[in-house]
């Protein structure tokens, strides 16, 4: 198993000059690195190191910035600028191994076909963490921690390291309100999946934006929307910064403010996701959910919506937690689960505009939400279609409400409305 523990650092005057010092190094380092592999790009216009012919001349040869070049190379930098010497070797290292990552991304195809966008340099303030790949095991000691090349830091130990984990890896963050560190614990006593599984403890989920999650026993989570609330906050902030003069202390003060109050929105909805995925995992071993494309989704209208929901956070975040506690969670393919009927299987047409299930066939009729996240159950758990008589009768015509949770807690009581 492997988790990740985030810390407060509260280093010195000195510690933090280091700090901000080796941050703005790597930024050069990480432009310079780039930059190589951009203008053998251009020169080559080929993924691989070999000539091509531009422009119906032969390009001149240009030795391709390959990975492992580029790790040689820094003995090079460090003899034409000393400063670099004061950075630890693996750091350095590190900084080129994400410049790869990026660059390969960008003209490397994925299992879909797609690539990603031109990878764009480093203004000031935007290379904000670094990593120390090896951490030695011993590195915390009481309420401090040794951090190669920097000496010993005063960490906020909030919570200990427990037994028979490993400290992997460390690395440094430059937040809006000061450091941190996270480190990368790993165990592999810990089994990926616990024994005692009870698959009739399974739940379908189905993520939306009138209610943040709906289950298939019928019960909802609101969504907090805690971006749309800070809205006007945050547009007298973004109005501040524009009033100050570029440069000037004021303006660097408001940006500080304006950086304040968009970590305080995310620490928010990060806070409202472990919550929420912590009360699904103590009632449920299996967990099932839909295969969303949420990337193709933030190109349409509902973008902002969704962005502030946070549904790949969420299910990020109920992943990892699901692995650590030993539960299951299985990804199922959202084609028809909103269409089709949970009790008889027969496809019943509906537009987004339709928030009811009413299958003419098999009289089913309930919200169009729960029925989608019965058929996420069903498919997860691998049951057959029940072909037979609805399970859930509706009264007079009109099927029961739902149970809601109190939007005043995460707690999960129960309330009828």
């Amino acid at each position: 198993m492997i988790t990740a523990y985030k810390y407060k650092l509260r280093p010195n005057k000195a510690q933090a000059h280091q700090l901000y010092e080796w941050l703005e190094l790597l930024r050069r380092q990480y432009n310079y690195r780039l930059a190589e592999r951009f203008n053998w790009y251009e020169s080559t216009r080929c993924s691989i190191n070999f000539c091509s012919l531009v422009s119906c001349s032969i390009a001149p040869i240009v030795e391709q910035p390959e990975y492992y070049r580029q790790k040689k190379d820094l003995l090079n930098t460090k003899q034409l600028f000393p400063e670099y010497k004061e950075i630890h070797s693996q750091v350095l290292q590190n900084c080129i191994e994400r410049v790869k990552k990026a660059f390969d991304r960008y003209i490397k195809a994925d299992k879909s076909g797609h690539r990603l966008g031109k990878p764009r340099f480093k203004c000031r303030g935007r290379y904000r963490s670094f990593t120390y790949p090896q951490m030695k095991q011993n590195c915390l000691k009481s309420n401090r921690i040794t951090l190669p090349k920097i000496g010993d830091v005063k960490i906020i130990l909030h919570r200990p390291i427990p037994d028979g984990f490993k400290i992997k890896t460390g690395q440094i963050v430059k937040a809006a309100d000061g450091y941190y560190v996270t480190l990368v614990l790993q165990d592999e006593s810990v089994p990926a999946i616990s024994p005692d599984i009870n698959t009739d403890l399974s739940v379908g989920i189905d993520m939306g934006l009138k209610h943040f999650l709906i289950t298939s026993e019928s019960e909802t989570v609101p969504i907090p929307q805690y971006a749309r609330k800070a809205e006007k906050r945050k547009k007298h902030l973004n109005k501040s910064v524009s009033r100050k003069n570029k440069g000037s202390n004021r303006r660097h003060k408001s940006v500080k403010r304006l950086a304040n109050h968009h970590q305080k929105v995310t620490r928010q909805r990060k806070d409202f996701h472990f919550k929420t995925s912590k009360q699904l995992l103590d009632r449920y071993d299996v967990i099932a959910y839909e295969n969303l494309n949420i990337k193709g989704l933030t190109r349409t209208r509902m973008s902002k919506s969704i962005l502030d929901a946070g549904w790949g956070q969420f299910l990020s975040i109920l992943i990892v937690k699901a692995e650590n506690a030993g539960r299951i969670t299985i990804a199922v393919n959202p084609y028809g689960t909103s269409q089709n009927c949970s009790n008889c299987g027969k496809k019943v047409p509906k537009t987004i505009a339709d928030r009811w299930h009413s299958c003419h066939i098999c009289g089913l009729e309930l919200d169009r939400d729960i029925n989608a996240a019965i058929n996420i159950k069903n498919i997860a758990v691998g049951r057959t279609v029940i072909k037979a008589q609805c399970v859930t009768e509706p009264i007079g015509g009109v099927a029961e409400k739902p149970t809601l949770y109190s939007s005043a807690s995460y707690g999960w009581e129960s309330s009828q409305s």
